[in-house]
């Protein structure tokens, strides 16, 4: 008997099936049937998509073919013009025989190559091909039906992968079926065979398009199930209600507040103190533009936890952030964090700090105070995490840029409360709505839209690199705002080949800093094709040599940043900068979260095409960030289209969801949710498992809400699925490696 488990080479010999499992991974029945077509060809194909390089996969008609001899004399050479009907594109093959006869004016084929270019003709030199009007297609040229394209395998050609899958449909009567029938029929979708058929060998579009239908909200409905079980254990949780005691720490911090609290953070404080009161753990995620002060509501909410006798720890993804928060909230805090000091204040507690990096002494310090309670924040990077590190009493744990940590570092930190603690997550990413009930679905949403009074806007312009009066000006109006007294931020994409001048320097386990370079992904695009060389991006230590070099910048201070750098070497540059005694800071994006400096007003990004949308965005929230207006400048020397109208998207806007749709269509469903920025290449199947195939968070919000609201009344009933195997199992299934690592973020 023949089902998903079986493996291909009993279905398909050793040689086909050695080709499936070396180059796209696939094992097994199942693994083949979830191999998805990436598009679909109808019996004439458009030509004019062509670049050199390009893998094509085209059925068009044979115009003309001629023979001839070619300059050695010997044998005879084919030359073929294949057409759409209104574009030709020429075949060569340097042997006529075996050709000749079957390529001849008025017929059809598929055709398969790499595509070149002779004299100023594209051209494919010696491409595969089957006939159309033979009937070697099997059912879908026969029954004139869409010809399905797969990524391309090598040694296999497109046409048998097509009837490999072919093959497994005539051996296969059934599968699992994740979806209830009730709610295949109240939804009118086809089974799940029924599905697969349509998207692998479909008659007509239509049956493509209803078993796309059904695919997207089975997908929808798996992930859903997911997140309405975990939002029923996280209802069934209790802990320790956490309230403010009157005259405590949250009270005099209020007081001693220099500003007002805008409309929207007095709201968000509400509810986190609501939230904190109840023996049901808070799970929140804080969404806030950049500078719209998440990080004061989070210290109220840590206060807040402090006054009820509990501690909070507040998780940071880099050590620089880290170092950030700890001086900032030290700052804010002034006495009240100087608790059993000489000087502190009577009710006040200790703000500790832990990072991997951190010196002995000070790490032995740090420890006991955050056993021993006297610490009653504590600020790390994934330090925190280790068994080493215990609390008192684990009351609130804080999440600061979600996005960079996976569920299984953020339950880590929960196990270390004796009762289950409560949890805020906060990102300075703006997420769009369908994401929010996708990746955040178990968590309730808080959103803080406005900025604080006193922000200063941001004016951004794109810089073309090619323009050299334009970039020398760029480095004029740096100049410019340091003698005005104000600061700078240059950032690159890259360290560059001067590593080595960190003295004693390592890439610390917490800190990623350029893993945001950005490539575009396209999820149809070609395989195989031969890309142009990539230019060199810039680097830290490269420019910041040109900027020594520059007469514009003469006699300005100027230093490097990045998270290769020892970890005393960040603080010490980090703390100069902030104090004013750095004019001009060169860094990587280790100062893309978190870095408040109010003095810094201007940005220049040097090679800005190679970062995402939102982490531009991220980037410019750096500046403007006290009563002096913010300029961003994106220095780009890419001439490619969507590059470029990328770059004047983030110009023309502020609006960070506005942004991160425009982030969200660009990059595609799979990378939002892993949290890359950049189109790394894939591997295996077309896509992994734990991203979306058909399921779009940008056009499916009508499926993907029906989804929720079916995932929930399914577990109000069945908490555990029993009534439902197959997709308890789907479940199950999702939560893989790889699923485990971005569950929760946005």
């Amino acid at each position: 008997m023949v089902d998903e488990r079986t493996k291909l080479d009993k279905l398909l010999g050793v040689r086909t099936a050695g080709n499936l499992a070396k180059h796209r991974d696939l094992v097994t029945v199942g693994d083949l049937l979830e191999f998805w077509p990436r598009r679909y060809l109808e019996h004439t194909s458009d030509l004019s998509d062509l670049h050199m390089g390009k893998y094509v996969v085209a059925v068009a008609e044979v115009k003309t073919a001629a023979t001839r001899r070619p300059k050695s004399g010997r044998g005879e050479m084919l030359t073929v013009t294949i057409t759409d009907g209104r574009n030709d594109v020429d075949l060569v093959f340097f042997k006529a025989w075996g050709h000749k006869d079957a390529l001849v004016p008025g017929v059809r084929a598929v055709f398969a190559g790499t595509v070149g270019m002779y004299g100023k003709k594209w051209q494919l030199a010696h491409p595969a091909y089957q006939l159309v009007e033979g009937g070697d297609l099997g059912v879908a040229a026969t029954d004139r039906g869409p010809i399905p394209v797969y990524l391309q395998v090598k040694g296999l050609q497109n046409w048998t992968v097509a009837e490999c899958v072919r093959i497994v449909f005539d051996h296969l009567e059934e599968v699992p079926e994740p979806l209830p029938a009730n709610l295949r029929r109240r939804h009118g979708l086809p089974e799940r065979l029924e599905a697969l058929r349509g998207i692998h060998v479909p008659k007509a579009f239509p049956e493509v398009q209803r078993a796309r239908q059904r695919l997207r909200y089975e997908e929808a409905l798996v992930f859903q199930t997911l997140l309405a079980q975990r939002r029923a254990r996280q209802a069934a949780d209790r802990t320790v209600a956490r309230t403010p005691r009157a005259g405590g720490l949250l009270a005099a911090f209020d007081a001693r507040l220099p500003f007002e609290l805008t409309d929207g953070q007095k709201a968000v404080g509400a509810t986190l103190a609501e939230e904190l009161a109840r023996d049901v753990p808070m799970n929140r995620l804080l969404q806030g533009e950049v500078g719209s002060g998440k990080t004061i509501i989070a210290l109220r909410a840590m206060l807040a936890a402090i006054d009820s006798g509990g501690q909070a720890a507040l998780l940071a993804p880099t050590e620089v952030l880290a170092a950030q928060h700890h001086r900032s909230i030290t700052t804010m805090l002034g006495d009240l964090a100087e608790g059993g000091l000489l000087g502190g204040s009577d009710i006040g507690t200790r703000v500790a700090l832990l990072t991997g990096s951190q010196a002995t002494a000070a790490r032995r310090e740090n420890l006991l105070q955050a056993a021993s309670g006297d610490a009653g924040i504590v600020i790390g990077t994934h330090a925190l995490i280790q068994e080493k590190v215990q609390f008192q009493d684990l009351a609130l744990v804080v999440v600061d840029e979600q996005h960079r940590f996976g569920v299984e570092q953020r339950d880590a930190l929960r196990e270390k409360g004796s009762q289950p603690p409560h949890v805020l997550v906060m990102t300075a990413t703006p997420i769009p709505r369908t994401v929010t009930m996708t990746v955040f679905g178990d968590m309730e949403t808080s959103t803080l839209a406005e900025l604080p009074r006193g922000r200063s806007p941001i004016v951004t312009h794109v810089v073309p690199a090619d323009r050299g009066a334009w970039v020398q000006r760029t480095w004029e109006r740096v100049a410019e705002e340091v003698r005005s007294g104000r600061q700078a931020y240059v950032v690159c994409p890259r360290i560059g080949d001067g590593d080595s001048r960190a003295a004693g320097s390592a890439a610390t386990a917490d800190e990623e800093e350029i893993s945001g370079v950005f490539a575009p992904t396209d999820e149809d695009g070609d395989e195989g094709e031969v890309a142009a060389p990539p230019r060199e991006m810039a680097s830290v230590y490269a420019v910041e040599a040109t900027l020594r070099a520059n007469p514009a910048l003469a006699g300005l201070s100027i230093a490097v940043l990045h998270g290769r750098m020892a970890p005393e070497d960040k603080d010490a540059v980090m703390s100069a900068f902030t104090a004013g005694r750095i004019d001009v800071l060169v860094s990587t994006t280790v100062i893309e979260v978190g870095v408040d400096v109010p003095n810094a007003t201007v940005m220049v990004v040097v090679d800005a095409d190679r970062f995402g949308v939102s982490q531009l965005h991220q980037l410019r929230g750096r500046v403007g960030r006290g009563v002096h207006p913010g300029l961003c400048l994106l220095m780009t020397s890419s001439e490619a289209e969507a590059s470029v109208e990328r770059l004047q998207a983030v110009a023309a806007t502020n609006d960070g969801f506005e942004l991160a749709r425009l982030d969200l269509e660009l990059r595609g469903t799979g990378d939002v949710l892993s949290g890359r920025q950049s189109g790394g290449g894939r591997s295996g199947r077309a896509m992994g498992r734990g991203s979306f195939r058909f399921l779009s968070l940008v056009r499916d919000e009508e499926v993907i809400l029906q989804a929720r609201e079916d995932a929930a009344e399914l577990v109000a009933a069945d908490p555990e699925l029993t009534e439902h195997p197959e997709l308890a199992k789907a479940v199950a299934e999702r939560v893989d490696a790889e699923q485990a690592a971005f569950l929760d973020r946005g």
